[in-house]
């Protein structure tokens, strides 16, 4: 079994160990205007890492955001041709950052809501080997740009992530994190709008541990592009929960849903039976169709369950797999790197 804990790669005279490197990702569309905000506040130094380097992922913009990230000095710029979604830029940066050599993964924005100087405590737990994801937990009840209506909505969305994903994370909407390279190898996002939600959950469910620290933020730059609007926002994250429950989670699933209309059908069926043995059951006897839509309907819930079930564990070998083939790739990379060094 593969240890899901970072194994620091150096070691520094009197036996404590240190991670070599850290890589901060910033994805970005159109940010032009506040991504020099954002990046004049990112360290050049953390405690714990013998390097930072900066990564920038373009996810198709059509500013000079590109341009803005170079000058500042950024030492690492991907561009996506089009606009993918804000998941898959967060995806490309962790392939990039674990290629790069990145023993640890930061991820924040580029309008500056997060703030930088707490880079340090979301890595900490990492260092110190007590997580392997951490999410940056803000105060949400004081920041004045949250709307009241957003605010209990933060709230509601956190409780339903940590029933989902078996976790004690406070803000998971919160896109502030740091990411262990097992970590990183393990996950994988499916939907295309956002990755803050999928990730807790497939990290809660799949035995990573999961962590929150306080975190202090900055006063809003600019709109936030994900929440367009509350109804759209509420859609859209009940279905990544939904869809990510089912994924990890499809047994279970099935067969809440299959109970819950097999009593409807079963409660359907006894009223039935209660008025036909009082002498009244011709005038009932939409009560049986019911029952017997509801039954046949509970019956294809569970056999859905178990095939996704079956399909569940199928995957779970893929990813296995992948992530032994990212080990091999990276112990191959790494003896050919020795190998050069030799000649």
């Amino acid at each position: 079994m593969i240890d899901a804990s970072v194994q620091p790669r150096v070691a520094e005279p009197g036996g404590a160990q240190t991670v070599r490197k850290l890589v901060i990702q910033i994805p970005c569309l159109n940010e032009a205007s506040t991504l020099h905000i954002a990046l004049s506040a990112l360290p050049r130094k953390v405690p714990g890492f013998e390097s930072v380097e900066w990564l920038i992922v373009d996810d198709g913009s059509t500013d000079h955001t590109a341009r803005v990230a170079r000058e500042a000095g950024v030492d690492h710029v991907i561009r996506h041709p089009t606009n993918r979604g804000l998941a898959a830029a967060f995806m490309t940066g962790l392939e990039a950052s674990l290629k790069l050599g990145a023993d640890v993964i930061v991820n924040t924005d580029a309008d500056n809501q997060y703030d930088a100087r707490d880079i340090p405590l979301l890595t900490q737990p990492i260092l110190a080997h007590e997580a392997d994801l951490v999410i940056g937990s803000r105060p949400i009840e004081q920041t004045e740009h949250f709307s009241w209506t957003k605010r209990k909505l933060q709230r509601l969305g956190s409780w339903a992530v940590r029933v989902a994903s078996h976790t004690n994370v406070a803000d998971a909407p919160s896109g502030f994190r740091a990411i262990s390279r097992e970590a990183a190898m393990r996950l994988n996002v499916f939907g295309q709008y956002t990755y803050t939600l999928e990730t807790i959950i497939q990290a809660g469910l799949s035995g990573l541990r999961v962590a929150c620290v306080p975190i202090r933020t900055h006063p809003d730059l600019r709109p936030s592009r994900l929440v367009k609007s509350i109804r759209s926002y509420v859609q859209r994250s009940l279905g990544t929960i939904i869809r990510v429950f089912v994924t990890y989670r499809p047994l279970v699933t099935f067969l809440y849903a299959g109970g819950l209309i097999g009593l409807v059908g079963l409660a359907a069926g006894l009223r039935f039976v209660y008025f036909y043995l009082s002498g009244e059951g011709e005038g009932h006897v939409q009560s049986v169709v019911l029952a017997a839509l509801c039954l046949i309907l509970s019956m294809l819930l569970t056999m859905m369950g178990l095939i996704a079930d079956l399909i569940s564990v199928n995957r779970k070998l893929l990813e296995d797999v992948l992530l032994r083939v990212r080990h091999m790739e990276e112990t191959n990379h790494a003896a050919s790197e020795a190998s050069r060094g030799d000649q």
